[in-house]
């Protein structure tokens, strides 16, 4: 196992975290999902499709408009019932998942001075929190679009999964003048894959098996975290 402290980060200077399965042990987005059944915030009906996009993505034939597809059927939803949510969420199931390697770099990458930020998938109030918790602002993740503090259906953009993660981030580097030979990318998953090819210091944190090869073939840096904060 590799060491879970700032001596096995290489010397990038500008740092951006994946957050499922890297920062947090499962997916913030599960969680919340979780959550918003059990207070019948959403119905199971709306995001029943997910089994098949989940099992895809583990054939590793992932669906990279399976956000755009899910959002379409979750118009109608108040913003400020999502956003009392994932509050709730936060403090009860991903705060306790955090993994205490990744809490200990990002808070001595931070105590740096460095510029740290999150590039997820998971929509901007469910990782708001998680931002706040940390003290980061400016993350890249999925919006969605509001009329009358009500969800549209749509997103606004695009989504940040897949190549299109790796879209977002090259934006948001340009716009900030930000050498991608200066950054540090950390993730789990093969998806992910044209973004730490693209970053000058990519990171595999437990690794799936397509990111583990890749990782390995190309000698880049792997970190394993099991312990949380509970």
């Amino acid at each position: 196992m590799a060491n879970e402290n700032l001596n096995t980060v290489s010397a990038a200077r500008v740092h951006i975290f994946d957050i499922d399965h890297t920062v947090v042990r499962k997916t913030s987005t599960e969680y919340f999902t979780q959550m918003a059944l059990k207070e019948k915030v959403i119905r199971l009906s709306q995001v029943s499709h997910l089994c098949i996009d989940w099992i895809k993505y583990k054939l590793a034939f992932p669906n990279n408009d399976f956000i755009e597809n899910t959002v379409k059927k979750l118009s109608g939803l108040e913003k400020g019932v999502l956003e009392r949510v994932s509050a709730s969420c936060f403090e009860k199931r991903i705060k306790p998942n955090i993994y205490t390697g990744a809490k200990n770099i990002i808070e001595e990458l931070l105590k740096k001075g460095e510029k740290v930020i999150f590039a997820t998938s998971s929509f901007d109030f469910i990782i708001k929190p998680l931002e706040q918790f940390f003290g980061i602002e400016g993350s890249l993740s999925c919006r969605l679009e509001y009329s009358q503090g009500k969800t549209t259906g749509n997103l606004i953009g695009y989504s940040s999964f897949g190549p299109k993660k790796k879209t977002a981030a090259v934006e948001w580097m340009e716009n900030n003048a930000i050498n991608p030979q200066d950054v540090s990318f950390y993730s789990d998953s093969y998806t992910d894959l044209p973004l730490l090819e693209y970053c000058g210091y990519p990171v595999a944190v437990n690794p799936d098996s397509i990111l583990a090869r890749k990782a390995k073939k190309h000698g880049w840096r792997i970190l394993r975290f099991k312990d949380v904060l509970g």
